[in-house]
């Protein structure tokens, strides 16, 4: 597990208490808690090194590959298709 952050708000003399919340929230968001609290709410089994490696190499394949392909002019990198 990563180091525990804290976060303090103390309330103004005229502030409301949605008004504090909202800062609480907006000081969370601005650390990154509220994605990294996301990220942990369902545990995922790290990759072995080797598992990472032999992805990295695949991609790196694939990287070479399309490249060469666009080299000999079979691939125009202009006209790459958008994920929908």
């Amino acid at each position: 597990m990563t180091a525990s952050t804290r976060i303090e708000v103390r309330r103004g003399k005229s502030e409301s208490s949605t008004a504090l919340i909202r800062r609480f929230s907006r000081r969370a968001q601005g650390l990154g808690l509220v994605r990294e609290m996301r990220d942990r709410r369902y545990w995922k089994r790290a990759k072995s090194k080797n598992v990472q490696h032999q992805r990295a190499l695949i991609s790196k394949d694939r990287r070479e590959r399309y490249q060469e392909l666009v080299k000999l002019g079979k691939i125009d990198p202009a006209a790459r298709r958008t994920r929908r």
